[in-house]
Parts: structure tokens; C-alpha cells; sequence
């Protein structure tokens, strides 16, 4: 497809029967998608930021690129009335009838508008569609507001077979014959996104612990620039941490021939996991501004700390008999740093975990998703922070997967608490992952216990509040490590 065959829309406000068009449909379909983040409240209405033809719909096979503003009702804590809505992008795919093997994708059938008598559908599913995308980046389109852009040292092939990964949840990616992978962001907000702007530093740095992005996609709406999406290198035989860890653990839970279980066999893993953290946090200090956090500035943090804890205790009842133990955490750290200690902060991934790490076939590790917690503002995200939040972030996802196995969920759903099914393992990977990073960064983490049980304390209350609203069988793992850390010294 050349750039002539890309077309754009009129404006948005010449064309509001397009919108008023799709709302039912829209109403119906958005709140079941897995990346829509305001589950639990309805759909009041939609207003349209941008609307763009990729293919025109006058054709056999139409394409759309809209990005819409979802309003919703204001919950009780937020006050009455309907917010402004988060604003999200869409790819919608407009054809007269829709061929069986894309019936999972359907929208709704269009009864009036411009697009009366044609069925539209969620397009990332059509290989069609997929290409138009590609072909954009590769040829750095211009679409009204649609900016497609690509690094010109990275040559993209029009040739390659594209697939939707079905796996995520806060965006949607797709793969182009094994060789790229294309992150779409679902919900959309102003301003320079850590997923493009991190890469693309340690790129310039030289780290090659993060794939370099080749392209990109961005809008721009009065003065203010949206990334949409990220093209990046695709690590063919790649597995991510998560599913190698539990991999690993179902063969060290069976007895060996001798009777024994195996052991150790994730230990090598976590400490060049460990290495390969450090790497990018020295390159992301050595590329970008760092400072110092005195008094004043761990002050603020430990009240967010105290704050939200305050707020789970509230909503989980198994939380209360623990938060007194549990705020000695932040107390300690709040001493420490009125007695003068200071603490430095950089950018960093996050978002850490196991799932946000890819081990190649040669055995290299890379990070991957700087998006950071989608539901923080984009400014809280950017804020440069102590690397421990990122290892407390590991630290909890090595406790999670020893807990992920079978029996251990097995004798949480019973009532008792999630014994894993290889004793220490954790605490072993945990281990590892300090020693692999220290080999690199100079410094073992565990030499700031304070800070470090400050933020283990902080994720594991993050994680009670968020099992006790989406996965109540889960809820005991983040509980065991709330006994333990609430009782420490």
C-alpha cells in the first residue's frame, strides 16, 4: 500500500454523526474489553477526539482510527456528577459482512450514519488492516492528526504476516513475522510516554538489555503530543520471566529419581536477571538527570505509603489486624531520614516483575513495557525514583510465582495459607537476583533493608487491595507476605 492510499477524515466536529452512529455499539462492546479501565461504571456517553480513514469505507474493506473520550459516572469517593472520561484509542474495521473467521472480533452492525448497512469490527484481528499499519510506519505517514514516524537506520520489509497477541491486558500488540512487535496503547493521555521515551534513551546509550524501538506512532492534538504505539525488535523463542519461573518450579516440585526434588534450577536465572536490572538502571542514571531525596521529599513518600495503606485496611477487613505492624515499615523510614539520610533517585522501568522480562534463546535477559502503572498520571510516572522500587517490585513477583503453583493456591482456596510446593525458593531467587545485581551496580540492595522493606511493604498492600477486587483466590498470597512483613523488626 503506498502513503497516497492512506486518506484522512474530515474533521471531528463536521463529522458527529459518526460517532452518534457507533455509541450503542460502543456502549456495549468497550466495557468488555480487557484493556477498558473503568470496569464497574457505565457508559454515560462518547465524545470524539480525532477520527482518521486509514482505508476509506467506501471501499470493500474499510479502516478507522479514532480516538474517543469515554465518560462515566464519578464513583462515591470521587464525588457526584460524570468525569471527563479517559480517552481511548480505536482501530475499527468497516466491511458490508463480516467472514466467519473474524466473528469473534464483531462490534455491531451499523444501522444509521455514514456507515448504515456495514458491520464494524475490532481490525486488529484482520491482517488487512495490520498491514495498513505497518506499511504507515514503514513509509512515516502523515494522517490528519496521525504522525507515523521510524528510525531511518532500521529498514522495515512490507512483507511480513502479521498476528494479534490475545495475551495483554492494558494494550493490545501484534507481531509481524517474527520479527517486530507493535504495541498499541489503549488508553491514550498527553505528554511524552516512558514506553517510547526510555527505549529510545537506552537506545542512544548503548544498553542493549531493552530493544531499541524502530517506529512509532503519535498524534497531535492542540500543542500536546499522544504516543499511540511502539514498534520494536520481536525476540523470536523469547519466554518471559513469569512462565519460565513456573516452568522451572514444576520441574524442582517433582521428586527426582532418588526421591529428592529438584533444586536451583531458576537460581542462575535471577542472578542474571538481577545483572541485567542494574545494567539498565546505570545506563537510564548515566543518560538522565538523578537527585537527591532528603527529609522533605521521604516525607511525602512515606505519607503516600501511610495513605494508601490507611485506604486498603478500609476495604479489605484482613488487612486491619496487620497495619500497625505494617506501618513500623514506613516509621523506620521516615527516622531515617530525619536524622539526615538522603537517598538518590533516577528514572527507572516501574513496573517490575518477571512477566516485563523476555530471556532469549542465548540466555540474555531484556526489559520490556516502560509504560509504568498505567492507572498513575503520566507526570507520577516520569518522577525519578529510588531503583529499590523496581527490585521490591521483583522481590514480590519471585513470592507470587513460588505461591503460583498448583498445590500452594490449592491449600489457600482451602482456607489455609499457600505453602509452596519447593520451600525457600523465593528466598533463594531473591537472593540471587541481589547478588546478580550488586556484580553490576556496585551495591547489594539489601545493604538499605529500611527503604527496601518500605517498598516490599508498599507493593504487598498494593497487591491485597487489588486481589481482594479481582481475584479473591489470590488474595492469601499477598496475605502470607503481610505476616511476615508486618512482622519485621
Amino acid at each position: 500500500m503506498s502513503e497516497a492510499a492512506i486518506h484522512s477524515v474530515t474533521a471531528p466536529v463536521a463529522r458527529p454523526e459518526l460517532l452518534a452512529s457507533l455509541d450503542p455499539l460502543l456502549r456495549e462492546w468497550l466495557p468488555r474489553q480487557r484493556w477498558f479501565a473503568g470496569k464497574g461504571r457505565p457508559v454515560t456517553g462518547f465524545s470524539l477526539v480525532t477520527a482518521n480513514e486509514l482505508l476509506p469505507s467506501t471501499a470493500q474493506l474499510g479502516l478507522l482510527h479514532l480516538l474517543v473520550r469515554a465518560h462515566q459516572p464519578l464513583t462515591p469517593a470521587q464525588g457526584a456528577g460524570t468525569q471527563p472520561g479517559d480517552c481511548y484509542q480505536l482501530l475499527i474495521g468497516v466491511r458490508e459482512a463480516l467472514p466467519p473467521h473474524l466473528a469473534p472480533a464483531l462490534i455491531g452492525h451499523v444501522e444509521e450514519g455514514p456507515l448504515a448497512g456495514h458491520t464494524v469490527y475490532e481490525a486488529l484481528h484482520d491482517p488487512r488492516p495490520a498491514d495498513v499499519l505497518l506499511e504507515a510506519l514503514r513509509t512515516r505517514a502523515r494522517v490528519g492528526e496521525l504522525r507515523f514516524e521510524r528510525d531511518r537506520r532500521q529498514e522495515i520489509r512490507g512483507d511480513l504476516i502479521p498476528r494479534l497477541i490475545t495475551a495483554e491486558q492494558s494494550n493490545s500488540s501484534l507481531v509481524f513475522g517474527d520479527t517486530f512487535i507493535l504495541k498499541l496503547l489503549r488508553r491514550i493521555v498527553p505528554g511524552v510516554n516512558p514506553d517510547l521515551e526510555l527505549p529510545l534513551t537506552l537506545a542512544l546509550e548503548g544498553c542493549p538489555r531493552v530493544p531499541a524501538p524502530t517506529a512509532w506512532m503519535a498524534a497531535d492534538l492542540d500543542e500536546e503530543t499522544y504516543v499511540l504505539g511502539v514498534l520494536q525488535p520481536y525476540v523470536q523463542g523469547a519466554v518471559d520471566g513469569w512462565e519460565l519461573a513456573l516452568s522451572e518450579l514444576a520441574k524442582e516440585s517433582e521428586p527426582a529419581e532418588d526421591g529428592c526434588r529438584g533444586g536451583g534450577g531458576f537460581t542462575g536465572e535471577a542472578r542474571a536477571l538481577g545483572r541485567a536490572t542494574a545494567e539498565v538502571h546505570t545506563a537510564l542514571a548515566r543518560a538522565l538527570p538523578t537527585v537527591t531525596l532528603g527529609h522533605v521529599q521521604m516525607e511525602r513518600l512515606v505519607d503516600g505509603m501511610t495513605e494508601r495503606l490507611a485506604t486498603a485496611a478500609q476495604a479489605v477487613p484482613a488487612l486491619r489486624p496487620y497495619a500497625a505492624g505494617l506501618r513500623t515499615a514506613f516509621e523506620a523510614l521516615a527516622d531515617l531520614a530525619s536524622e539526615g539520610q538522603t537517598w538518590t533517585a533516577q528514572r527507572i522501568h516501574g513496573d517490575l516483575h518477571l512477566g516485563q522480562c523476555l530471556r532469549a534463546p542465548s540466555g540474555e535477559w531484556s526489559l520490556i513495557d516502560f509504560e509504568g502503572e498505567p492507572s498513575k498520571p503520566l507526570a507520577e510516572r516520569r518522577m525519578p525514583q529510588p531503583p529499590l522500587r523496581d527490585i521490591a517490585g521483583m522481590l514480590r513477583s519471585f513470592d507470587y510465582a513460588a505461591h503460583a503453583v498448583p498445590g500452594a493456591l490449592g491449600s489457600a482456596r482451602a482456607g489455609g495459607t499457600p505453602v509452596p510446593a519447593v520451600p525457600d525458593w523465593a528466598d533463594i531467587c531473591r537472593a540471587a537476583y541481589c547478588a546478580g545485581y550488586a556484580e553490576v551496580a556496585g551495591r547489594d540492595p539489601r545493604a538499605d533493608p529500611v527503604l527496601l522493606r518500605a517498598y516490599e511493604t508498599d507493593k504487598a498492600i498494593y497487591e491485597v487491595l487489588y486481589e481482594a477486587r479481582h481475584r479473591p483466590d489470590w488474595l492469601p498470597v499477598p496475605m502470607a507476605a503481610i505476616r511476615r512483613l508486618a512482622a519485621s523488626p
